[in-house]
């Protein structure tokens, strides 16, 4: 069987490139495309050569190639895929178009539907200043074209599969479509138990709006006789500072080894942004460290609440300080139920060994039920005979 691997691009190492990267380590004889290529680590693809597309040759493309996001279906639509039996794509943008044959099988993980195309149209176009003026309505445009392009694209999928039942629902919304839940990867066996905690709360991103750092910051400046460690770097970091109080420390951008040492002493790992998943919070549970996460998207799949058998963790139901330091409160009363060993041991429901069986499952069985369809017989006006 000849497998062909797509990913919409391969710029930085993040979640979705750990995806791809167990995707690789099912197929490692697959050949590999992209629409642009300027990965720098290269054992995220095992080493592997990588198909572009006319994008990568396209000026600045290697710093500003999102912005020929209106010429990536075009681009996506070039990848000649003929001579595979199977293509597998790795989609949050775009790869899922990949244009394929009625004799080959297409699974598609879709890390989730275009959300600046779809529900977060508004909130997008508000952050990059295009609310009124013909740069908006171009912009518009363009995000109309694309959710139509996304909609017929996604018929030429046999088999999705999504990273939680949160983006399940949205593929449902978006594409009328159901979709397998296969949880993303989670490296448990780089991040070790610990179970000796220190009396410090610890939050680590990308300083971005939708990451809330600014309200986790804000919550800690009211309360005084808490410590806050703020790990990462980003357009918000100034503003952020400011908000900072004396027990707040941000140490901005930290290696690898710092951050893991970080969340194995800490008391708890604060988070309070909506994600369709969330590996973070599983990192950190690894470590044997619970976690506060405002309570909606993945955070509702990946944390044991208290009034559950071995809890990990506590969610808080709206996105303000009152809310927050509630949760903080209730945590600290109940601060016995959180074992760290029942932190892990949730964590490791997540890991690459598990995700790599449960995603082959999903693929042979698509295989064996397309061959099927294949397979069957016609009736006398053409029309195949239900199998099974």
């Amino acid at each position: 069987m000849k497998v062909a691997i797509v990913h919409d691009w391969l710029v930085v190492s993040g979640g979705a490139e750990k995806v791809l990267q167990q995707i690789i380590e099912c197929f490692p004889d697959a050949d590999l495309f992209s629409l642009v290529d300027f990965l720098e680590d290269r054992s995220l693809v095992r080493g592997k050569s990588v198909r572009t597309s006319f994008i990568q040759h396209l000026p600045f493309a290697k710093r500003r190639y999102r912005g020929y996001l209106p010429l990536m279906p075009l681009a996506i639509e070039q990848f000649d895929l003929a001579d595979y039996d199977l293509v597998i794509t790795s989609s949050y943008a775009v790869a899922k178009g990949v244009l394929v044959g009625p004799d080959q099988t297409h699974v598609s993980y879709v890390h989730s539907p275009i959300r600046y195309a779809w529900d977060l149209q508004h909130q997008y176009l508000r952050e990059a200043h295009l609310t009124r003026g013909p740069r908006s309505w171009a912009a518009r445009a363009v995000l109309h074209y694309l959710r139509n392009w996304d909609t017929r694209s996604a018929n030429g999928v046999d088999q999705l599969i999504c990273n939680s039942h949160f983006v399940e629902r949205r593929i449902m919304k978006t594409y009328r479509r159901e979709a397998s839940v296969v949880p993303p990867p989670v490296d448990i066996h780089g991040f070790e138990l610990r179970t000796d905690k220190e009396d410090f709360y610890l939050t680590a991103s990308r300083m971005v709006p939708y990451k809330r750092i600014d309200l986790i910051v804000e919550a800690f400046a009211a309360m005084p006789e808490r410590r806050l460690v703020v790990i990462g770097d980003g357009p918000q970091m100034a503003d952020i500072r400011a908000k900072a109080a004396p027990n707040i420390t941000i140490l901005g951008y930290q290696p690898f080894e710092v951050l893991k040492d970080h969340m194995q002493r800490a008391r708890a790992f604060i988070f309070a942004a909506e994600e369709d998943f969330g590996i973070t919070l599983l990192e950190a549970q690894a470590c044997g460290t619970p976690v506060i996460a405002y309570g909606r998207g993945g955070a509702l799949e990946t944390i044991i609440p208290p009034d559950e058998p071995d809890p990990t963790g506590i969610h808080f139901g709206e996105q303000n300080v009152s809310s927050l330091n509630a949760a903080i409160a209730t945590f600290e009363r109940q601060d016995a139920l959180f074992a760290p060993q029942a932190c892990r041991a949730n964590a490791e429901r997540f890991s690459p060994a598990i995700f790599r069986r449960a995603f082959m499952m999903e693929v042979m069985r698509t295989i064996a039920a397309q061959n099927a369809i294949r397979a069957a017989p016609y009736t006398t006006d053409h029309t195949r005979l239900k199998v099974g």
